[in-house]
């Protein structure tokens, strides 16, 4: 049987690796440590929008997203032809590859980075330009600066980043958007944005503001706790977000989702404080970790990197038989999501067994 011809550029895509539920075992409550999931239940308010518009099943969902698109403009005072709503930050983000870059073109990322920014580079038969990041696991904007060359369509800068944690200010984002061509797409992924310190960490809107070539890709998956619904969305000057709307997947965002979206707004306050309790877990539990002898990144997520090199498989290996599943990146490091303080509490003892060689 003669096999179809398929394009070669995707030969030798990476395959995404996402966070693996716990192993089961006796007698323990296991924990997903793995995904950066918010552990906090929806509200009965999101949920009730939810519930709502299943009633609407039968229907298809508004095209263009727009008692959504409308919160959005309302809620961030940004106009609403400059928004872009999508299946979660990743769906905008590939749009946002596909009408930038094609084959023999250059997307610039930091790496290690989100894991996406290469498989989505591949499809379009784009080539990867991957900075390293800094001595602190942070974006280096000087190099990136340094590493656009004329092939070079957009620019990809996680903060913070996915899977550090780590996030660069904002002299350094101002001095690299200025040190680049103006005709450079400039992408602030800020899935975790909510999660920051806002005295250090600046708000990619505020750039998006100032430059015409500045796009900012936002999510509802994580703060707003809607990861299964697959919605976010991108703010960007009319002309890119109008590009976003070209290749959208049509109806791509369903009904539950753009209702459980704006429920979610309308509740920002409350989500917020669920949001706070997080941050403090984080320093809590990266306090205990330096305590044991680790040395977690500065995280400014809802999760911990530590860069355990070698040593990185064997740290997840001895939390999953705590039932405890951690995101491994072997020979670099795990990344540990923030989860319920049991579950924390158990990360730490095991953390402190494992340095000192007791796991």
């Amino acid at each position: 049987m003669t096999p179809v011809r398929l394009r070669s550029t995707l030969d030798g895509i990476p395959a995404y690796k996402a966070g693996q539920p716990p192993k089961v075992v006796d007698g323990v409550t296991a924990y997903k440590l793995s995904s950066n999931e918010n552990h906090h239940d929806p509200l009965p308010s999101v949920m009730k929008a939810a519930e709502l518009a299943l009633h609407e099943l039968h229907r298809y969902p508004d095209y263009g997203s727009g008692a959504l698109v409308n919160e959005i403009s309302r809620h961030f005072d940004v106009p609403a032809a400059d928004i872009a709503v999508g299946t979660g930050s990743v769906g905008l983000l590939q749009q946002l590859v596909q009408i930038t870059a094609g084959p023999g073109d250059g997307v610039l990322f930091s790496w290690r980075s989100f894991e996406a920014y290469p498989i989505l580079t591949q499809i379009v038969g784009a080539n990867a330009q991957r900075v390293p990041l800094d001595a602190n696991d942070r974006h280096d904007l000087v190099a990136m600066a340094r590493a656009v060359d004329d092939s070079t369509r957009i620019a990809l800068i996680c903060n913070p980043n996915n899977p550090t944690g780590t996030a660069v200010g904002r002299e350094a984002i101002e001095q690299f958007i200025q040190s680049v061509p103006d005709d450079l797409l400039i992408v602030i992924d800020e899935a975790y944005c909510e999660f920051v310190n806002p005295d250090v960490i600046p708000d990619g809107l505020d750039f998006y503001r100032s430059y015409p070539n500045v796009a900012v890709l936002r999510t509802f998956s994580k703060a707003y706790g809607l990861a299964a619904l697959r919605v976010g969305y991108c703010v960007a000057h009319e002309e890119i977000a109008d590009a976003l709307r070209k290749v959208q997947v049509p109806f791509g965002v369903n009904s539950i989702a753009q209702a459980a979206a704006i429920a979610s707004l309308d509740a920002e306050g409350e989500l917020l404080d669920r949001v706070k309790d997080i941050v403090s877990e984080r320093s809590r539990v990266a306090a205990a970790l330096v305590a044991a002898g680790l040395v977690p990144a500065e995280s400014e997520a809802n999760f911990i990197w530590l860069r355990l090199g070698e040593r990185s498989m064997e740290f997840a290996g001895g939390c999953e038989l705590r039932g405890l599943s951690v995101r491994p990146f072997a020979g670099e490091g795990v990344r540990i999501t923030v989860g319920e303080a049991e579950a924390n509490d158990r990360l730490i003892e095991f953390s402190e067994q494992w340095v000192r060689g007791e796991s």
